[in-house]
């Protein structure tokens, strides 16, 4: 299996500015799935339920599904603004939401699609954007000689877990395309004696 990786948010994010008296509120989310998304969405109308505008779109790696609404701002200057922020930043499985609270002050189509994009990229900022690679599981069991040899190696290795009985048992994750070159570093580092095997895949942050 060729290496994946996945980019989408670290965390929830939230960013608000003022432009001609109008509020823009960005609230970005990581979501799995389109009724994660949806639900999002629906917990920002209802917070902000005052607001005249509530602008939002989103990006799943699944189905390959992007959505986006411009809420009742004029086409193209609200949910097609905050989608191209989420595509030039390279991410997906997520979900942005812009609120607007109107101002009395019109802004005219490139005001309203700057205060838009500046809002959801200020709150993609402050949520902070993750890389997951997909890895492979190792278990490795090794004597207490051999891991204090290794002990250089292994600090630079993804360690899941580490069991010290009568003999030190390893779960590492090391990202895929790198099994070989690690399997036989701990080969040879101890001359065989390791056991070693892989007993799954998984994504983990790099």
């Amino acid at each position: 299996m060729d290496k994946e990786v996945i980019i989408t948010l670290a965390g929830d994010g939230y960013a608000e500015l003022t432009e001609k008296k109008s509020v823009f509120i960005g609230n970005a989310h990581p979501v799995t799935d389109e009724a994660g998304a949806l639900e999002f969405i629906r917990s920002i109308r209802k917070k902000y339920s005052d607001a005249r505008h509530n602008v939002y779109a989103y990006s799943l790696r699944s189905g390959n599904i992007t959505r986006y609404s411009d809420d009742g701002e004029p086409q193209g200057t609200g949910g097609l603004p905050v989608l191209e922020v989420i595509k030039k930043s390279g991410f997906n499985d997520a979900v942005i939401v812009v609120t607007r609270y109107f101002g009395g002050i019109l802004l005219g189509t490139g005001g309203l699609v700057r205060a838009y994009s500046q809002a959801a990229a200020d709150a993609v900022r402050n949520a902070g954007i993750v890389r997951f690679a997909l890895h492979a599981v190792f278990e490795v069991s090794l004597s207490y000689q051999d891991y204090n040899r290794l002990a250089g190696y292994l600090s630079g290795i993804k360690i899941l877990g580490c069991d010290f009985g009568e003999n030190v048992k390893l779960r590492t994750a090391v990202e895929k395309g790198a099994e070989e070159t690690f399997t036989f570093k701990i080969l040879d580092e101890t001359s065989g004696r390791a056991l070693i095997s892989i007993t799954g895949e998984d994504y983990f942050s790099v």
